[in-house]
């Protein structure tokens, strides 16, 4: 009953910084160890290229670019609106135990739940995480694909965390193990695990759904840990015809700005050339479907005018 009582006992906010560094540091040791082990798997089977290979740097120099940008700009501000929740504005604070650490693991994981689909379905936050979708491969290395506001969004949705009683530390902590636990699913060396874990767990196969493009895909499986999630909100579909990778319409360019800022500049262009406000509006606020719908209707709009143009009084004659 020893690991009951480590479970219960107090637990230092230096050591859940601590822990936080080592899951967040030694994580990233084991990704590059099994991204190898994808390559050299691609290499065999042929289907290592050099448009991949590029693709996977320019994953690293996103998350290269999204580290800097958020140590610059966001980790301070991010860090002091925890502290100030916490101690001035919280319902209650509760102890640092372990059990207060899982409890807050499933909560950090219900909210990380939350926040993925709003980046899916809001046109401003999408344009972030775009980024992350728009690689047409699917290995480790696209689960360092950052984009620049990532670091932003998830304030909204932890913040609550902190409210509750939960110590900044904890959640720190929490959101790095939600992070790193989906890293290892951004492969498709691993096909479906047995039933019982793909009925609760997040997986691969799971995984794999979330970043495809097929219609009977879209917008399916925002789970961080627990598909379950997915299960109880009616955002789950089971991986069963080849899964499509990236963003339609693609980027086609791995050049890392590119990469890193297409989803802003589109958005930019999109409002830009806005018909109205009202219409500005909706292209940061709804979702990229409905941004699609209406290039695609703005595509109609110009064929049509094309076909019922007037003929000039040199084509008449």
């Amino acid at each position: 009953m020893e690991w009951l009582n480590a479970l219960v006992s107090r637990v230092s906010e230096q050591e859940l910084f601590g822990w936080e560094l080592w899951v967040d540091d030694g994580f990233f040791v084991v990704a590059m160890l099994v991204f190898v082990v994808e390559l050299i798997r691609l290499a065999i089977k042929r289907q290592l290229s050099w448009n991949m290979l590029g693709d996977s740097v320019t994953n690293f120099i996103t998350l290269a670019a999204f580290i800097t940008l958020s140590a610059v700009l966001i980790a301070g501000f991010y860090t002091t609106v925890f502290y100030v929740v916490y101690e001035n504005f919280s319902l209650f604070q509760l102890p640092m135990t372990w059990w207060t650490v899982l409890g807050c693991l499933i909560l950090a994981d219900l909210a990380y739940y939350w926040e993925h689909r709003f980046l899916h379905r809001v046109g401003f936050a999408w344009a972030t995480h775009t980024v992350h979708h728009s690689s047409p491969y699917f290995n480790i290395s696209v689960a360092y694909r950052f984009g620049p506001l990532d670091g932003f969004f998830p304030l909204f949705f932890y913040l609550p965390l902190a409210a509750l009683g939960f110590h900044p530390a904890m959640i720190f902590l929490c959101e790095v193990v939600v992070q790193v636990y989906q890293t290892l699913l951004h492969t498709e060396a691993v096909g479906k695990l047995p039933r019982p874990i793909e009925a609760v767990m997040n997986t691969p196969s799971h995984h794999r759904v979330h970043h495809a493009t097929n219609r009977q895909y879209l917008d399916k499986n925002y789970a961080g840990i627990l598909i379950i999630w997915d299960r109880m909100f009616g955002s789950f579909a089971e991986e069963q015809e080849t899964v499509r990778y990236g963003v339609y319409p693609r980027i086609n360019s791995i050049n890392p700005l590119v990469v890193f800022f297409h989803g802003y500049a589109k958005l930019c262009r999109q409002v830009v050339n806005a018909k109205s406000v009202g219409e500005a509006i909706n292209y940061l606020i709804k979702p990229p479907g409905w941004a699609w719908e209406q290039a695609q209707l703005r595509e109609r709009e110009a064929q049509s005018a094309a076909v019922h143009k007037p003929m000039s009084a040199e084509a008449k004659q």
